[in-house]
């Protein structure tokens, strides 16, 4: 029997650097291609919310095999402890939590495809949905690690 496509995923690593210098660099969307395996490039729809709840983005997306862009909006925007934001009409969650770990940080990627993310895949893709649903499920499991090792190697690189 087919195990069911998980909803969620977690994973964390540990970086040598402050909480809120961690949270300053995950939470300054625009640095979001530098770190993320699918995410090119995002940008702030208005400069002055930029960081905080509420404010909304524009990310662009690449695969081998396609490009879109996805409207999100910040939901968690708590220095140093947690940056998360949702895509679209609530399809997907994804976040970081901080914790202070020693003279270090504990970074925490998750990811939660929601209910209506969910619908929303059934609707535009009909049968072909589990597979699609499937499809991005396993780019965000592969995804979270390499963007955990991004982060960890920007965060400890040397300054200057």
């Amino acid at each position: 029997m087919e195990q069911p496509t998980p909803r969620s995923h977690e994973e964390s690593v540990r970086i040598e650097a402050r909480p809120e210098a961690v949270y300053d660099l995950v939470s300054d969307i625009t640095r979001t291609g530098e770190w993320s395996p699918v995410c090119t490039a995002c940008w702030w729809d208005d400069d002055s919310q930029a960081g905080q709840v509420g404010a909304w983005f524009t990310g662009r997306n690449q695969t081998p095999v396609r490009t879109w862009e996805t409207r999100s909006v910040v939901v968690a925007a708590e220095r140093g402890r947690e940056f998360a934001w949702v895509v679209g009409d609530g399809f997907v969650r994804w976040g970081f939590r901080l914790a202070p770990d020693g003279d270090g940080t504990t970074l925490t990627e998750s990811w939660e495809f929601l209910p209506a993310g969910i619908a929303m895949f059934e609707a535009k893709f009909g049968e072909q949905a589990p597979e699609q649903v499937a499809d991005r499920t396993e780019q965000a499991l592969d995804g979270i690690p390499r963007t955990l090792a991004a982060v960890k190697r920007i965060a400890e690189a040397p300054v200057g």
